[in-house]
């Protein structure tokens, strides 16, 4: 009896033994999208192919209620957010810009003198980014052997998502149209060097035309309602004037573009091809084109999905090819979405609440408020979105309190016009007491945002004159997609919220390293 069970423990021991541990991928494909919605996306399901959207929500862990766990998102603090796994108020990294408290002018969050730029004059690098990447903590584990590449239209979106110790980061130059890096990466690669030398996009831009997809428009399909005939559907773009290139990257041709920078990097770097997990951050665009309201170009958002659900393919395609299909784990999520009004809708003739709100004026009549609170001085240093920077040199002159200026403040702006709510930075500081106020802390960052925030009723629009600005009131609900595929992912359509700041948790726990030392979120199961 005693033989028997001892053969049996054996037998057993064995068996545990022969099973393989799931095998690490050779390659993570972590592909943004910025403005990518699940409605959008399941809408013009129609009008894909097999292998993009189609193949993501057949075979894919399919989550469509992703969201972001902060209020304001953009498309650098998503990136940021997306790659440390951390919100802004850990990261450091709440908007594309903010004002500088030493020379009050806005600072865009990569830009760093240190480092020259890589076929261009930008100085570029992550300093701004407080935490580590995912990529960041694959390079410490594998003792800097892995392989990351971050490739993106949009110059913070490219930075942000490789992190500070990646291997390059490229992004498409608003002025030449050339691909472009930073040094702060090291020197730009052979392959990346020869890709625009016989055919850049600056020689080919004035002969490109943007018009649908399918021949003959879209007649066959439209979702919006302000499609009113088959005539609306019809449209051509071209690129010309020195907009040319900012143009052509709010268009649906620009994933194309993006599309053959990755087939250079997976055909010439030879990235994923060893037993040493790499990383390939992807940046794709899916918004209006110019940055305009849906309402005015509803054929293009439905071309620019067609066009992006292609580019998806073409990409998993090549990607297996290279690489295996059992080697690869492909990540699509998106910034979140923001959408602009429409400029030529008269809100008070349809009878709806709406209004502006000038940070210019709140501004001088609150540095007049203050002023005859504590004394004539410049109380305000500057403002920047929908944030007031007060002077601390000068509070601390006087012998004043921060407190006490701030409730003075809160106090006036709160009796203005179209303000719904005011945060101070102490209010934000020292607490959270329900759900929304801790979005909005989440994304405040004690380094870079002001002072002040505000918060204007919906319908609103605050402007700021002096940087040509301008903020949205309100925030209506809306979800993006999240997909992880792989051959050991088990695939299911999943609809319980989820924030994008699991992905980075949860891909680290895929590559079995040490998740960025800023997030907190649990990683999500895909087993």
């Amino acid at each position: 009896m005693r033989l028997l069970t001892s053969l049996f423990a054996m037998m057993a021991m064995v068996g545990v033994e022969a099973q393989p541990s799931s095998e690490l991928p050779r390659l993570v494909v972590n592909i943004l999208v910025d403005q990518l919605r699940t409605d959008y996306m399941e809408a013009f399901a129609t009008l894909y192919s097999d292998g993009g959207f189609k193949r993501l929500m057949d075979e894919a862990r399919y989550y469509n209620d992703a969201q972001s766990p902060f209020r304001g998102a953009d498309r650098a603090s998503a990136s940021a957010c997306v790659s440390t796994g951390a919100i802004p108020y850990d990261n450091g990294i709440p908007a594309l810009s903010w004002l500088s408290r030493k020379t009050l002018q806005p600072v865009f969050c990569v830009d760093d003198a240190q480092y020259a730029g890589h076929r261009t004059v930008e100085k570029t690098s992550a300093s701004a980014l407080l935490t580590t990447t995912l990529s960041d903590e694959l390079k410490i584990a594998t003792g800097q052997k892995s392989v990351v590449y971050s490739i993106a239209p949009e110059r913070e979106m490219a930075v942000l998502l490789a992190g500070h110790a990646a291997d390059g980061a490229f992004w498409i130059n608003d002025q030449t149209g050339a691909w472009c890096g930073s040094s702060c990466y090291g020197d730009y690669p052979y392959w990346a060097a020869s890709f625009d030398r016989d055919d850049p996009l600056s020689s080919r831009v004035k002969k490109l035309s943007w018009e649908p997809v399918y021949n003959g428009g879209l007649q066959s399909f439209h979702y919006f309602q302000s499609v009113t005939d088959a005539a609306t559907l019809d449209f051509k773009h071209r690129f010309e004037g020195d907009r040319r290139f900012r143009l052509f990257k709010t268009s649906g041709m620009c994933n194309e573009e993006v599309q053959n920078f990755v087939d250079q990097c997976l055909k010439s770097s030879y990235i994923g091809r060893d037993h040493i997990p790499d990383i390939l951050n992807i940046g794709l665009y899916a918004g209006n084109y110019d940055h305009q309201n849906v309402v005015k170009y509803p054929s293009e958002i439905q071309d620019t999905y067609v066009r992006l659900d292609r580019v998806l393919a073409h990409i998993f395609e090549l990607a297996e090819h290279l690489i295996g299909k059992e080697r690869v784990l492909f990540v699509v999520s998106s910034t979140g979405y923001a959408d602009n009004p429409a400029d030529d809708i008269d809100f008070a003739k349809l009878h709806i609440p709406s209004g502006t709100f000038s940070m210019s004026r709140a501004s001088m009549l609150l540095n007049m408020y203050l002023g005859a609170s504590f004394g004539q001085a410049q109380w305000i240093e500057g403002t920047h979105n929908c944030q007031f920077y007060l002077n601390h040199k000068l509070i601390e002159q006087k012998q004043l309190k921060l407190a006490d200026v701030l409730a003075r403040a809160e106090e006036c702006l709160s009796q203005m016009a179209g303000v719904r709510d005011v945060y101070t930075s102490q209010r934000l500081s020292l607490g959270v007491w329900s759900k929304g106020l801790d979005r909005i802390r989440a994304g405040w960052n004690i380094n870079c945002s002001g002072d002040i925030l505000i918060e204007v009723n919906p319908g609103w629009k605050i402007v700021n004159e002096n940087l040509t600005e301008y903020v949205n009131g309100g925030e209506a609900y809306l979800s993006f997609p999240l997909f992880f595929m792989a051959g050991n992912v088990v695939k299911a359509r999943l609809t319980e919220p989820v924030s994008m700041a699991a992905i980075a948790p949860t891909l680290a726990r895929c590559l079995r390293i040490r998740a960025p030392n800023g997030s907190t979120a649990a990683p999500l199961v895909l087993q």
